[in-house]
């Protein structure tokens, strides 16, 4: 596996993961499948943005023939007083890919970019509370849960709950 920053070039692999994420794991992501399949090409693009000082980094994991095989995106608070936070969001990995520690790999690349931003401190994620993997995943690498956002997700006439974790990603002193 290699792992590398999305640019708009991935836009096409980066949509069709993400759909596929959203079909298969609705309960894991607030977003939709179908609502999400309505954005334009253009959306996918800049979502990929190559600038260095973008807000928004998506790390895509390869297999070896090179197809996208996992993705997790890092959001990072532009704002001055919240500039000490980044948010993961949209981690992935194709059912394929499953069980061989890959999940773990993108997170810890994932982590990795996070910590070389100058003013990043803490790392934040939320995660389906019944979604018990990912949970423990998100435990092994050191987050914690710093509270539960009751009715988060509104899913087929039924409310599911989101972990808030969090962990460090340098000295917080």
């Amino acid at each position: 596996m290699t792992f590398e920053r999305l640019n708009p070039t991935h836009a096409c692999a980066y949509r069709a993961i993400t759909l596929e994420a959203l079909a298969l794991h609705p309960d894991a992501y607030t977003s939709s499948a179908a609502e999400r399949a309505t954005r334009p090409a253009s959306w996918w693009e800049a979502r990929l943005n190559p600038d260095p000082a973008s807000n928004e980094i998506v790390l895509g994991a390869f297999d070896d023939g090179g197809a996208l095989a996992g993705t997790a995106g890092l959001s990072f608070e532009a704002r001055e007083k919240g500039r000490h936070k980044v948010t993961l969001f949209g981690m992935y990995i194709t059912p394929r890919c499953r069980r061989a520690g890959l999940g773990a790999q993108l997170l810890n690349a994932a982590l990795d970019v996070a910590a070389s931003r100058p003013h990043a401190k803490i790392i934040q994620l939320t995660v389906t509370e019944e979604n018990a993997a990912a949970r423990s995943l998100y435990q092994r690498l050191g987050f914690a849960v710093f509270g539960v956002e009751p009715y988060a997700i509104a899913l087929d006439g039924r409310y599911l709950a989101k972990v808030h974790m969090w962990r460090a990603l340098a000295d917080l002193d």
